[in-house]
Parts: C-alpha cells; sequence; structure tokens
C-alpha cells in the first residue's frame, strides 16, 4: 500500500497535535486520549452483559444498559422504545445544528461455548495479537460494541472539551440484529422516532473496516436475508414416530430426519451451492458494469492470501480465481445450512431413529429480491415436491440495502478517510447484512451504509477480537478510530442535504 511519510504521520500524531488534515478541533482529539482508559474499562464491562435474543439473556438489562450510555455519552434524552420482542433505544442531541446524522447500534451479541475459547467470552481480556498490537477478546467486541464504544468515545469527547457538534444525532439501537431484527419495525414505527428520523439526512452503522494492512472497502449495500428453520416430524407428516424410538425399527418405520435431508437436498443443484428454488434467479438485478468495476478495483487492492488466512481456505468454491469468486460473492443469492439437529446429539452413538428433524437456515438476498418473495417462493418450491408437511418457521430477516455513490453519506465517508490517509476502495456490496433497508425504503429513504477506522476479527466465532492498540501505524487504534468519527461529522455537516 502507497503511504505518504505525512498520512502515516497523521494516523500516529494527529490525537496530539492540530493538524489542516483533519475537520474535529484540537481539545476534542486530546479528549478523546485522555479518556481512552476509561473508554477501554466501557467496552469491558458492556462485553460483560451480553444480550442474546433467541435465548431470553439479559433483553431488559441490555436495553437498559444501551439507555445509559447514550446518556453518559452526551445525548440530551435516551428512552428504552417496547416491542413484541426484545426492546429497542432510541435517543436524541440536538446541537442546533442544521444537519441532523443518525446512527444504528445494535447491542444483541451472538451466543457462545467458552469451552471454544482461549479467555472467557464475557471477561474482555487485553491480549497481544503478533504483529498487530493489543487486542480485546469477548463476544460483541468487534461485532458491535467495539465500534460502538468508539463512536461514543467520540461523542463523549466533545462534551468534555465543551465543543458543539457539527451535527445533531438521532441514535436507533435494536437488541434483536442477530436474529433478523424481527421487532425492530415496531420501534422504528413509533411516532417520536418517526418524527427524528424524517429530519436526519443519512444514516450510518460504526464499524471496524480495516484491513491488516489497514485499507477500508465502502459499501455500497448489503446482502438482505431469511432466519428460517424447516422442521420436519412424525406427528406433521402422519408418517415415522412422534418421539424418538430403537433404531432397529428403522426396516419398518419412516425417518423423519431422512425426509428432511431429502428436501434440503432440493434447495441447492448438484454442486452444493448453487440455489435450486423455484424462480428464485427471477427477478436478481445483473451487476452493473460499474459494480463489476468497483469489484475489479477492491479486488485489485486486497490481498487475497490474507482473506483465505483469515478464513481457512485453500480454495474458492469451484477452483475459481479471486476476482471471478469476488462477483460470484456479490451477485449470487444463497441458501446456507447453519446446522441440523436431530435426535440424539452427544459423544458416542444411541441406536434411536429420531422423531423429529431440525435445518436451521439462512437466505442472503440481492437487488431486487424481496424478503416476502423470497419467503414465498421457498414454501412453494417444498409443498410442489410433496414435502408441505414440512415446517417453515421464518424468524426474522429483511431484504436487501443500496446506497448511492454519489450520496452524502457515501462521499463524506470517503472523504474522511482520505483526510485521514487510510487507503480506500469502493465494495459493490456486503455479503454480511444489517438491516439498513429499513432506512433505504419508504418512508425515510435516507441514505445508509456502514463507516470506520480501526480493526478485529471473529464476528460469531470463538476469540473475537477487537484492536485497540495499533503497531501498524496504517491502522488505527482505539483512540483513532473515535477521532475518525468525529473527522466524520464534521464532513457529514458540509456535504449533506439540510433539513432542520
Amino acid at each position: 500500500m502507497a503511504f505518504t511519510a505525512r498520512a502515516v504521520s497523521f494516523i500516529a500524531l494527529s490525537l496530539l497535535s492540530g493538524t489542516a488534515l483533519t475537520r474535529s478541533p484540537d481539545p476534542v482529539a486530546k479528549a478523546i486520549k485522555a479518556d481512552e482508559p476509561a473508554a477501554i474499562e466501557r467496552l469491558r464491562q458492556w462485553i460483560a452483559l451480553p444480550t442474546i435474543a433467541n435465548m431470553g439473556v439479559n433483553h431488559a438489562e441490555g436495553a437498559d444498559y444501551m439507555r445509559r450510555l447514550a446518556l453518559d455519552a452526551g445525548f440530551q434524552q435516551a428512552k428504552v422504545i417496547k416491542t413484541d420482542g426484545v426492546p429497542s433505544v432510541f435517543a436524541t442531541l440536538d446541537a442546533g445544528a442544521p444537519v441532523t446524522l443518525a446512527v444504528y447500534f445494535m447491542y444483541d451479541v451472538k451466543h457462545y461455548d467458552p469451552a471454544e475459547w482461549s479467555s472467557p467470552p464475557l471477561e474482555g481480556k487485553l491480549v497481544d495479537r503478533p504483529g498487530e498490537g493489543k487486542a480485546i477478546v469477548g463476544r460483541g467486541a468487534v461485532n458491535q460494541k467495539g465500534p460502538e464504544t468508539a463512536f461514543l468515545a467520540a461523542i463523549r469527547a466533545f462534551k468534555q472539551a465543551g465543543v458543539k457538534l457539527p451535527v445533531n444525532l438521532v441514535l436507533v439501537a435494536e437488541g434483536e440484529e442477530e436474529i433478523g431484527s424481527p421487532h425492530f419495525p415496531q420501534a422504528l414505527a413509533a411516532p417520536e422516532v418517526k418524527a427524528a428520523l424524517a429530519k436526519a439526512s443519512g444514516i450510518f452503522i460504526p464499524s471496524a473496516s480495516q484491513s491488516a494492512t489497514g485499507s477500508v472497502s465502502t459499501e455500497l449495500g448489503a446482502k438482505g436475508v431469511i432466519e428460517v428453520q424447516l422442521i420436519s416430524s412424525g406427528a406433521k407428516w402422519g408418517r415415522g414416530p412422534n418421539k424418538d424410538i430403537h433404531s432397529s425399527l428403522m426396516a419398518s418405520v419412516d425417518n423423519p430426519a431422512w425426509r428432511l435431508v431429502k428436501a434440503l437436498n432440493t434447495l441447492v443443484e448438484e454442486d452444493g451451492f448453487t440455489p435450486a428454488i423455484d424462480g428464485y434467479f427471477d427477478n436478481v438485478r445483473p451487476l452493473t458494469a460499474r459494480e463489476k468495476q468497483i469489484i475489479a478495483e477492491e479486488v485489485k487492492a486486497g490481498d487475497e492470501a490474507d482473506v483465505k488466512k483469515v478464513l481457512g481456505l485453500k480454495v474458492w468454491a469451484k477452483d475459481e480465481d479471486f476476482l471471478t469468486s469476488s462477483i460470484r460473492l456479490a451477485q449470487r443469492p444463497t441458501v446456507n445450512i447453519q446446522g441440523l439437529v436431530s435426535g440424539y446429539m452427544g459423544p458416542g452413538g444411541k441406536t434411536i431413529l429420531p422423531g423429529r428433524a431440525e435445518a436451521k437456515l439462512d437466505l442472503r438476498l440481492v437487488p431486487n429480491m424481496t424478503f416476502d418473495e423470497a419467503v414465498s417462493k421457498l414454501k412453494a418450491h417444498l409443498a410442489k415436491r410433496g414435502y408441505g408437511d414440512i415446517e417453515v418457521n421464518v424468524s426474522g430477516g429483511y431484504s436487501p440495502t443500496e446506497v448511492a455513490e454519489d450520496s452524502a453519506l457515501i462521499r463524506a465517508s470517503i472523504a474522511t478517510l482520505n483526510a485521514a490517509g487510510i487507503e480506500n476502495t469502493l465494495s459493490a456490496r456486503s455479503a454480511g447484512s444489517w438491516p439498513g433497508v429499513m432506512f433505504t425504503g419508504a418512508p425515510l429513504k435516507l441514505p445508509a451504509a456502514g463507516f470506520g477506522a480501526g480493526r478485529g476479527g471473529g464476528a460469531h466465532a470463538p476469540n473475537e477480537w477487537f484492536l485497540v492498540e495499533s503497531s501498524n501505524p496504517k491502522v488505527a487504534g482505539f483512540a483513532e478510530q473515535a477521532r475518525v468519527y468525529a473527522d466524520f461529522l464534521y464532513e457529514f455537516a458540509k456535504v449533506a442535504p439540510k433539513k432542520r
């Protein structure tokens, strides 16, 4: 990566001196640096309180903690918004500015198995990462509590420095992102939340976006997602047992687990990953020439070997080259099996014939697919093949997100990264998902995207980590991340349409 000495020195030194490369005032930078140890401790305490939506863990406690974090950072009001599921949080900060920026948080995390971790997942242990610096390890460290804590640290620094923010802020935070945000629309429909978001000119989700080499890909959208469980049971099928029985009876009794396996096999082609659901590709929008160009530029700037190392891969599917595989990743919808649950799952064997089998799936959607369309086609596909008895339980999800390259949000993101000396490219689309479509769609029609510096990894996996002290001058540590968020507010204030 080509970095000028001036760009590198900015990241290393800008917290201690005012510089023309940044828009946030020097007192804010000093306040961020002074507060850094306390902010990291706040992150450790937040990691220690996991909200796990699908397990009923800390629903009320997590929402109230999120509310208090917002108030502590400087939001003037923050309240819990009840839904039929996990509550959301809504907060505002009126700086008297002509431009309002909204920010989306999630305060929930994925569950975890402590036996798979090198340190307790709720401890927030600080560890050395060779060649990278010091990182905090814990569930939610990078997804998303670390980046969110860095953003809150930036807002807190304005308050401590006595500097007025260049934008007004609206915060919406949910506790069900990890299960497809099934009740978040209820919070967004609350009259006071709708009114506040209507004043915003854009919304972003904080993220730790830097690669090992320090570059950032600014994403112009994200795939949609459907969380769904397919359940085969003797009770619903009318064949096979309605409970687990001895496996010796397999010669004369139908097996619901095999039925589920055969149904699952119809959802993909023989290659094992190309979707085969009837009509699944009917409304898929092909990549534009510009999107293909963006992907090619991102691949050229990337490090394929590092990506494979992080993912634990030797080859891409079908032995494709990096560019072809990257185009497929952006273009293709997917049907993925997350897990299979049936019968005896303990050590050794138990020689049973199960009365029930469940597959946990996620379906990723691309423009112009919709959530409702994909669910309908999945059900119709199974019914057409005689699997209408298999229960299709949709637990959450939403349609894809797109944001215009020339929107104020993207222009401010790129300008901020450029000013910080952080090399960056565009990304046509994230293969992951977040509920941005709830903002980009009607009635708000706001540009929505992720933004941030810093680095982390292991989301949804053991030993999730978030870098807090970087030994690489091209990669931001915690305080530098917070400073970049402060700079972003000034850039957004410059280019965003005024609605106040």
